[in-house]
């Protein structure tokens, strides 16, 4: 079966080619612009979350870093590994304050997507 991967980037273009790589990687994606996703994830269920740290259209007073700490903290998601995914300089330090399992600077290489994502879910 495979690893379902839930993306949450607010830019379409970087979206859509995070969905294509993994999928050509045998993943199942779910996709979304915006946060509001999270609110299903009892349904949804993910193997991994890539949560774009600068999400418009959310909450003005939440980040990507913030959304991660909530679910890290929370028991009922605190297992889904998390990547907070930016082109911010001090990326380590977001991820880290929000307890995210890893991060990806933007721009990144698709071949290091897939092995991030691979060190999470494989």
């Amino acid at each position: 079966m495979a690893k379902k991967i839930l993306v949450i980037e607010d830019d379409k273009d970087i979206r859509e080619t995070i969905a294509y790589a993994l999928e050509e990687h045998k993943f199942d994606v779910l996709t979304s612009e915006d946060a509001k996703i999270l609110k299903s994830l009892s349904s949804i269920k993910p193997d991994l979350i890539l949560l774009d740290n600068w999400l418009t259209d959310w909450k003005s007073d939440a980040n990507g870093q913030q959304l991660s700490k909530e679910l890290k903290t929370n028991p009922k998601t605190s297992h889904i590994p998390i990547i907070i995914v930016s082109a911010v300089s001090n990326i380590q330090e977001i991820a880290e304050a929000g307890q995210a399992d890893a991060f990806l600077k933007k721009p990144f290489d698709l071949n290091e997507l897939i092995a991030a994502v691979n060190k999470f879910v494989l």
